[in-house]
């Protein structure tokens, strides 16, 4: 339960939010009914609230959803965008390497370490942390 604790905060707060606008939203609607001199139907409450509920979702979470979760995928799948500062701290790295370890050694060092981890031109891919003998 505690390692979901965001997530079930996360349900809770939407779970009171989407109640509270459906309850709210039925008073709404019996006060315009009564201004109207009309009696409320459920039938027609209820698509006038699936009507807003799915225009606030349409605005506001999906919205959300796409920037979280799609900057999320692109920074998994390593996009230039998402390693802004790994270029320059695989350079010193690099760098160092070679003055520790010579030139020839550590070039050797650098390509295998590359290949371990799938990098290419700069950016690591994901999912490349098999072991070269490593246990």
């Amino acid at each position: 339960m505690k390692r979901y604790a965001y997530g079930w905060i996360t349900a809770l707060f939407f779970l009171v939010s989407i109640a509270g606008h459906w309850v709210f939203g039925w008073y709404a609607y019996v006060d315009e009914a009564g201004a109207r001199h009309q009696a409320p139907q459920v039938s027609a409450y209820l698509m006038e609230m699936g009507r807003d509920t799915f225009e606030n979702w349409q605005s506001e979470f999906l919205q959300l959803l796409w920037q979280v979760l799609g900057l999320a995928y692109f920074l998994y799948v390593g996009s230039p965008a998402s390693k802004e500062n790994d270029d320059r701290l695989e350079a010193k790295v690099d760098e160092l390497l070679r003055m520790a370890a010579g030139d020839d050694r550590a070039q050797a060092l650098i390509d295998a370490i590359d290949e371990r981890y799938l990098r290419v031109a700069g950016h690591a891919k994901p999912h490349a942390h098999g072991d070269l003998g490593h246990e």
